[in-house]
């Protein structure tokens, strides 16, 4: 049975970028597949896409670019903030993630990407965003319950 949009499936897989550095795996989240509900956004768009169609048991690999991934890198997300923007208790390092709340009420991650002593410059872009991404997919369950409302999702049982 092909599986189809609205299913409830699990996949077990492997991302790598262009220069064979992993940075997602089943294996690098307790070896716990990856459940999710086909073509409701939950996974990037090419990944979604590649899953439709396929049976329980299907192994392949997939070459997304970035616009069926995290999409183009957008320079213009890469902002310089005043040091004194900052609280005075937090010591601003590159590398370091911060909670950037839009006045829509939204909420988004940043990457400092440098500190001097006048400036910090932060990136909006997703880490991942202008890069094409390897996986390696296997479909081992199909036709999952939903998880309960309040689940985390990772198809675990912690409620």
């Amino acid at each position: 049975m092909s599986i189809k949009k609205g299913e409830i499936i699990k996949v077990e897989y492997e991302g790598r970028l262009e220069d064979g550095t992993i940075f997602d795996s089943t294996e690098l989240n307790e070896n716990t597949p990856l459940k999710f509900e086909v073509g409701a956004g939950h996974v990037i768009p090419g990944f979604d896409n590649a899953i439709i169609g396929k049976k329980l048991g299907d192994e392949f690999s997939i070459e997304l670019q970035p616009s069926e991934a995290y999409g183009e890198f957008h320079p213009q997300l890469k902002h310089k903030i005043e040091r004194n923007q900052f609280p005075k208790e937090m010591d601003p390092e590159a590398g370091m993630l911060l909670r950037v709340d839009a006045p829509d009420g939204n909420c988004s991650v940043a990457r400092i990407i440098e500190v001097d002593d006048e400036f910090v410059t932060i990136d909006m872009n997703h880490p991942l965003a202008g890069k094409i991404l390897n996986f390696k997919i296997k479909i081992v369950e199909i036709g999952c319950e939903p998880d309960p409302p309040g689940a985390c999702g990772c198809g675990c049982e912690h409620h």
